[in-house]
């Protein structure tokens, strides 16, 4: 009988790469997570999503999770308004 390694005995290269470590660097991905736009635009975390709440940070709804599109924000950026 095999035995199932503890989480500590494997290697990087055998752990499946999480979501959450995303392999594509930032200006290549089509979303970022709040906390992300919120790091790129010099915010809290709370204002972020305060500013996801109120409809002035474009967002979309994937199940439970809240994403930022790249394109939207980067045209708030260029002083176009969220829609």
């Amino acid at each position: 009988m095999g035995t199932t390694p503890l989480a500590s005995e494997t290697t990087d290269r055998e752990r499946p790469q999480s979501v959450a470590s995303h392999a594509q660097p930032l200006e290549e991905r089509l979303t970022v997570t709040v906390e992300e736009a919120a790091e790129l635009l010099g915010v809290s975390r709370s204002t972020a999503y305060s500013l996801v709440r109120q409809g002035e940070l474009p967002s979309l709804r994937l199940g439970r999770r809240i994403v930022v599109p790249m394109r939207r924000l980067l045209a708030l950026l260029d002083g176009e308004p969220a829609v």
